[in-house]
């Protein structure tokens, strides 16, 4: 008897264990359902904003070569009428001329010629035909690059011109003037003034912009690099001292390690199923529901979502990593600034 109350004890711990993994099937079905219902709308929305972006460009350029043709037409038309006019005057100075011709008293001949020039004078004009052309190349050349173009200008987000703050730089650190490029210095460190913002171990800079809301992208090239570092960190993130990398510690972000290793500093780290050497990453921020997405900015292929609640204002993060004399990881990080 004892033996089969521990058996029904087992089974009802199991019915207990499987009826809890089935309502949590249940609820993750119905959260997929929905996430995929509102992803459906959101992709159809996207789609949506470039068609009618689209279909108005359209619109405007057709409308501005209408307004093209008719204005060229016009011009060509009023030509035609001028020089029409022109020529009934210069047929009926031929004839006048041929009909002066037939005559016999010569000195008549030449009177009427000189009475004719003195009418004639002022009235026939220069027959160089000059006009604008059609402007043809306005609607040629490049056309899709061209519309692009002006698309880029409604399309949100594009990528940011972000720049670096210097004041966070640890003292390796070498930026451009423009703050845009971070690169390891191998040589002497830089005579520095220390503050509360500086990175004094993690070779690491902050960006100079702090987001507490709304949608951000910018990319970041790393091409040629074997060691990196780049996402967000909170903006009151320790500086001092040896740092760890994960969310606890405010810091969202993924990495290049051993040369060609990808993971995203979760705790522990997640390996990223990366199929070729990146060489140029996008980072997605939508401050207000709580997401940040690493893509390929290449192909703009996925390859990490960090999904959290931030508590505060966020930096972008960036760490070259550290050069060696070999000539390995020489290369800089360089925020990618498209210009329009």
């Amino acid at each position: 008897q004892r033996e089969l109350k521990e058996q029904l004890q087992g089974l009802q711990e199991s019915e207990r264990g499987h009826t809890e993994a089935l309502h949590l099937l249940k609820r993750q079905l119905a959260e997929t359902k929905s996430s995929a219902k509102s992803l459906r709308v959101t992709i159809g929305e996207a789609f949506e904003r470039l068609h009618r972006l689209l279909r108005e460009r359209q619109k405007a350029m057709l409308e501005e070569l209408e307004a093209d043709t008719a204005r060229t037409l016009t011009d060509i038309e009023q030509k035609i009428q001028r020089y029409s006019q022109q020529l009934r005057k210069v047929q009926e100075g031929s004839q006048i001329l041929q009909e002066r011709l037939a005559e016999a008293d010569k000195h008549v001949f030449l009177a009427g010629v000189a009475s004719l020039s003195e009418r004639l004078k002022g009235k026939v004009h220069e027959t160089n035909l000059t006009y604008e052309d059609f402007p043809t190349s306005k609607y040629m050349g490049p056309l899709q690059y061209t519309i692009w173009k002006s698309l880029f200008q409604d399309i949100h987000p594009v990528p940011a011109a972000l720049t670096l703050d210097p004041g966070t730089a640890h003292h390796r650190l070498i930026l451009s003037d423009d703050c845009t490029i971070v690169a390891y210095g191998n040589l002497h460190p830089q005579p520095l003034q220390d503050s509360p913002k500086r990175f004094d171990v993690e070779v690491s800079v902050l960006g100079s912009e702090a987001f507490g809301a709304g949608v951000h992208y910018w990319e970041v090239v790393v091409s040629e690099k074997t060691q990196w570092m780049i996402g967000l960190a909170h903006e009151a993130v320790t500086r001092k001292g040896s740092i760890q990398i994960q969310p606890s510690r405010g810091f969202y972000c993924i990495v290049m390690h051993d040369g060609n290793q990808y993971s995203a500093c979760t705790e522990p780290w997640t390996r990223l199923n990366v199929k070729s050497k990146l060489e140029k990453v996008g980072v997605f921020l939508d401050y207000d529901k709580g997401l940040l997405i690493f893509y390929n900015a290449d192909d703009m292929s996925w390859l990490y979502t960090f999904r959290q609640r931030f508590p505060g204002k966020l930096c972008s993060y960036f760490s070259p990593g550290q050069s060696h004399a070999n000539g390995k990881n020489v290369q800089p990080l360089r925020i990618n600034t498209v210009r329009i």
